[in-house]
């Protein structure tokens, strides 16, 4: 599997109707990215089934889910899920899977007290499930963010996917992956100089995210404390958290996630207000030829 240095991250892709997402997906691979990734959040549609849509939609781009929620579907569904779009599209499909957060694992019902025990627990059954499926097993990446689930991700996945991370945060996780195992962190993006609208667009987009404990805590980690999460973001966290500029600082950003061990970045274009998948394919098209593809 041959996916570059640089995809799409967007959670547009999993909401619009199906023939806009066609569209875009086509545009993101004429652009010349290399892969796009579709979220599984509350009001989005199914992700293997809009992935399925995107495949069939494109010719050699690949589509990731990012994630795909466990608490959503058994092991075993999801292990064919998995199966299913490797056989076929062989070479072309990743799947990302990862234990959510509290709140929304809470408002599917489930208990959220044991998030890593539960996602090792899962993949043995997966990988039980597995052995009766047709042999086109999925390369899968976990959502990771602290060390244990960085761990499990190099024990029993290809790799990690993480999310809402500086460059600092992909350095550390390459050193506990190991050099051998997949790393694609996301990026948000603003492709906006004006410093005042540009961190305005970005806090829109930290609002909810601020209020998970699992970034936070990863945060923390990074050495941000609850000074930075207040009023929407600290200008140093904010910062950190969203490239913006021009085409050349948002280049940069990217090569500071290579430069700290990134096998791939995934961009996720900003825009004012909220999610806008026409925005976004503006500014994917303005940053296309300085990224390099």
């Amino acid at each position: 599997m041959d996916i570059g240095r640089v995809g799409v991250w967007h959670p547009t892709l999993s909401k619009v109707p199906a023939e806009e997402a066609r569209r875009a997906a086509a545009r993101i691979e004429e652009l010349g990215y290399g892969s796009i990734w579709v979220n599984e959040g509350l009001g989005s549609k199914d992700p293997f089934a809009v992935s399925a849509i995107l495949l069939a939609a494109t010719e050699r781009v690949a589509v990731g889910t990012g994630i795909a929620n466990l608490w959503a579907r058994d092991a075993t569904s999801m292990a064919a899920a998995g199966v299913t779009l490797t056989e076929a599209y062989p070479d072309r499909f990743l799947l990302g899977i990862g234990v959510s957060h509290g709140p929304l694992v809470s408002y599917r019902g489930h208990d959220y007290t044991k998030p890593l025990s539960t996602m090792r627990t899962y993949l043995d059954a997966m990988d039980q499930a597995e052995e009766i499926l047709p042999k086109a097993k999925p390369r899968r990446i976990l959502a990771a963010l602290r060390p244990k689930m960085l761990e499990l991700s190099r024990e029993q996945a290809d790799g990690a996917h993480s999310y809402f991370v500086p460059p600092e945060h992909t350095s550390q996780a390459r050193q506990i992956l190991g050099p051998d195992r997949l790393l694609i962190p996301e990026q948000a993006v603003v492709l906006e100089s004006d410093a005042t609208r540009a961190r305005a667009i970005a806090r829109t987009h930290m609002a909810y995210y601020l209020t998970l404990p699992n970034y936070l805590n990863n945060l923390r980690t990074l050495g941000y404390t609850d000074a930075d999460f207040a009023d929407g973001g600290s200008d140093r966290l904010t910062d950190a958290i969203v490239a913006w500029g021009d085409a050349g600082a948002i280049t940069k950003r990217v090569q500071a996630h290579l430069d700290a061990g990134a096998d791939h970045v995934a961009l996720q274009p900003l825009s004012p207000d909220a999610p806008n998948l026409a925005d976004a394919l503006t500014q994917l098209t303005h940053l296309a030829l300085p990224l390099g593809l």
